[in-house]
């Protein structure tokens, strides 16, 4: 019997790694994990409990443009978020995103690149 466990990891394309650190480590507060391998390009991973995020700088073959303003309606990776208010107030400064439609506490942002990122009050 085939039995998928677990997500291991998410990855996530992008085109400038700086600008995209900036947002995964100075907005999310992520730190970048040590285990990443050299690889044949440019890329950077970010430990999540027994999971990853890995940011990967290629090229992306989708359209970033013409995605719906809503990430909830748009393919995303769901984060569980402690300090969620904190957070909430750091987007706030200038970070658009959109909140739930659930009515969850939980908010839908955007990447530089255009990754939706579901982020969702686990306290």
């Amino acid at each position: 019997m085939i039995k998928v466990a677990r997500l291991l990891h998410a990855s996530l394309l992008v085109a400038d790694l700086g600008r995209a650190r900036a947002f995964y480590e100075g907005v999310l507060g992520l730190s970048p994990s040590p285990a990443r391998p050299e690889m044949s390009f440019d890329g950077v991973w970010y430990d999540l409990g027994e999971a990853q995020i890995h940011l990967l700088c290629l090229s992306n073959p989708d359209p970033v443009e013409g995605r719906p303003a809503h990430g909830g309606r748009d393919r995303h990776t769901a984060l569980a978020v402690t300090g969620w208010e904190e957070l909430k107030n750091r987007l706030d400064e200038g970070i658009a995103y959109s909140l739930s439609r659930s009515g969850r506490r939980a908010l839908f942002v955007r990447d530089p690149d255009g990754n939706a990122l579901e982020l969702v009050d686990v306290e």
